[in-house]
């Protein structure tokens, strides 16, 4: 089984969760077999490419007068637009991608004719990468042997498509997250379209949760009988859990780790962590990542004279997410709107006790974890109180929780997918 793949971020060059599971999963698939190509905007070279082949479409030669990208022309209609939101990063103000410039910039400029580098970024050229991507995709296509064509997110669906045109092999898109997750009921409606017409042109659509698949289906209108469920997994990563150490205070410590932005519900957990703070003083309150709410939150924290209890770490990632854990007593994802949501797995691996709302994906394949509903900041502060102060509770969801997340394998979910790709082929 030979698949191509795109995807926009891969280990250790990440901001969140989507590039964690693009490594668990190829991983994965490579031990099952799959010859797996994996398309990146931009490697950095200290990648781990000891079981997939990772392809940098920054080294890819542009050579317009072939076929393949003049077929690219006639479908860039797909990205006449300007977007202010992407996957787990916070809005950021985007120039608008002008295709009849940038069409006439691949044509007329020497450089563009041959190789564009691209900065595997969030910036605000993002909507220009995102279709040189795909236009490049077309040759990628065009030039290697493969059964499938795997599409990460919507930053990658054109992509796919393009593949798929010039190809002819069917293709199946990951819906990692979609627009109502990220904007609620205010939704962007040209990301919204993007999204659509990549489920619309896909053979098979992925979703991380049965919540997203009822969204999938519901909100873009897509045929049932082409959804598919497949859970993460929680074992991307093979590294030795850091066991609890002694913490510079007497403190207890709660923490959030994740964007700070809308979706990951930023402000039920300063609201809890002020109904906690009422009842028990000992304790501190940890928010690690950052994102558009921020500004908002050390607002908040201030209006509530929480400061003393409340600290702002920035964004984290590899070991310093494992010290963040081997501190913590309790870790809370209070998310709107969460389509699975790893970073409970990774708490839970290290042996902390979590708290996570109802409105997630992985709220439907944990059992050993306390959920509430997002909105309800007294059941959530209630929750983290008792983790914090009876310790037989605490104990049973360290120790449960532990041995749970340690059977959500990679391998279980590549498997699905590689039923998924035979189906197809």
């Amino acid at each position: 089984m030979r698949v191509l793949m795109f995807g926009w971020e891969f280990p250790p060059h990440i901001t969140g969760g989507l590039g964690t599971a693009c490594f668990g999963l190829t991983r994965s698939l490579a031990r099952l077999k799959a010859d797996v190509l994996f398309v990146v905007p931009r490697a950095y070279g200290d990648e781990d490419t000891s079981l997939i082949n990772l392809m940098n479409a920054s080294d890819v030669t542009v050579d317009l007068e072939k076929s393949e990208y003049s077929e690219f022309w006639k479908r860039i209609r797909y990205m006449t637009v300007a977007s202010d939101i992407i996957p787990y990063v916070g809005p950021v103000e985007y120039s608008k991608t002008d295709m009849k410039k940038l069409k006439e910039e691949f044509s007329n400029n020497s450089i563009f004719s041959h190789r564009y580098t691209f900065s595997g970024s969030y910036g605000q050229n993002l909507l220009y990468e995102v279709s040189r991507y795909a236009l490049i995709a077309s040759g990628i296509a065009a030039s290697n042997e493969f059964d499938v064509i795997h599409a990460h997110d919507w930053l990658t669906y054109p992509a796919g498509i393009a593949a798929k045109t010039v190809s002819g092999k069917p293709l199946v898109v990951h819906v990692h997250a979609t627009e109502f997750d990220r904007s609620g009921e205010n939704v962007n409606q040209q990301v919204y379209d993007i999204e659509r017409e990549g489920m619309e042109k896909a053979d098979r659509v992925i979703t991380v949760s049965n919540l997203t698949r009822q969204i999938v289906i519901e909100r873009y209108g897509i045929n049932p009988d082409k959804v598919f469920t497949v859970y993460n997994g929680a074992d991307a990563f093979q590294t030795p859990v850091m066991e609890k150490v002694d913490k510079p205070f007497p403190e207890k410590v709660v923490t959030f780790l994740g964007r700070v932005t809308f979706q990951k519900g930023p402000d039920y957990f300063v609201e809890a962590a002020r109904k906690v703070l009422q009842k028990d003083k000992n304790v501190r309150f940890v928010m690690a990542g950052s994102g558009d709410m921020l500004p908002r939150i050390i607002r908040m924290v201030s209006k509530y004279r929480m400061g003393q209890n409340f600290h702002f770490t920035g964004f984290l990632k590899g070991g310093d997410v494992d010290r963040m854990f081997a501190y913590s007593d309790v870790y809370v994802m209070p998310s709107v709107s969460e389509p699975f949501g790893i970073s409970p797995l990774e708490a839970m691996r290290s042996s902390v006790p979590v708290v996570i709302s109802r409105q997630s994906g992985v709220a439907e394949v944990l059992h050993h974890a306390l959920k509430v509903d997002f909105w309800d900041v007294d059941a959530m502060a209630d929750s983290i109180y008792g983790l914090l102060n009876y310790q037989g509770l605490s104990r049973m969801f360290s120790r449960f929780g532990r041995e749970e997340v340690e059977q959500l394998k990679w391998d279980n979910a590549a498997a699905s997918v590689l039923n998924i790709y035979q189906q197809l082929i």
